[in-house]
């Protein structure tokens, strides 16, 4: 067990960001793929909605400066749909994103979070119009997502899941695939040195 790696609990304040069917590419437009590292797509998170929004007179979420330092986000459904990019979790990720609660996700986005430490639990329709609400009423409010109790808690409180192999994976900090592979070094190189393509060059 991994236990630094380990994720019980995420706790920080709460973003809402509603709609149905959001995609990666609106999560991160497509001209930011090009980057050969990561670590500048946090402030490009949905740039093309928020430009959108601006354009409209009105303000995306990830623009108010209420929810700036939040690291929870609440969504609807089917959130992460479209192309398998990893950069989407990686932009919310560095935008601060550390726990997404939604009704529904993408598979491979959802696969994409899990391996990058980002539990995404899902609750029902009531619930996140429930916690959205709340969100949006009490924006500097603290929020808890509780992975082994499967509860997030703020001015509301409501069930969420988490399928039960992702949810050991948190509880066990084995969601992290290169820990696996460093903390199983010798066991990694025995393997590699059996394998002709590998050894016998």
């Amino acid at each position: 067990m991994n236990e630094a790696a380990i994720i019980s609990k995420v706790s920080g304040r709460a973003v809402p960001v509603r709609g149905n069917d959001i995609d990666t590419d609106r999560i991160i437009p497509a001209r930011f793929l090009r980057c050969v590292v990561f670590d500048g797509l946090g402030p490009h998170s949905f740039e093309d909605d928020r430009l959108g929004l601006k354009a409209k007179g009105q303000t995306h979420a990830f623009d108010d400066a209420r929810y700036q330092g939040a690291s929870i986000l609440f969504v609807n459904k089917n959130f992460g749909c479209g192309s398998s990019r990893e950069h989407a979790p990686q932009a919310l990720q560095r935008w601060g994103i550390k726990a997404i609660v939604g009704e529904s996700f993408a598979e491979i986005f959802f696969g994409n979070c899990v391996s990058l430490g980002i539990p995404c639990l899902t609750a029902d329709e009531a619930a996140l119009g429930r916690l959205m609400a709340a969100a949006e009423k009490e924006p500097q409010a603290q929020w808890s997502v509780d992975i082994e109790a499967g509860k997030v808690t703020g001015p509301v409180s409501e069930s969420a899941a988490l399928p039960s192999g992702p949810r050991s994976q948190f509880l066990s900090g084995r969601w992290n695939s290169l820990n696996e592979l460093l903390a199983n070094l010798a066991g990694v190189e025995n393997v590699a040195a059996a394998l002709p393509y590998v050894a016998g060059w």
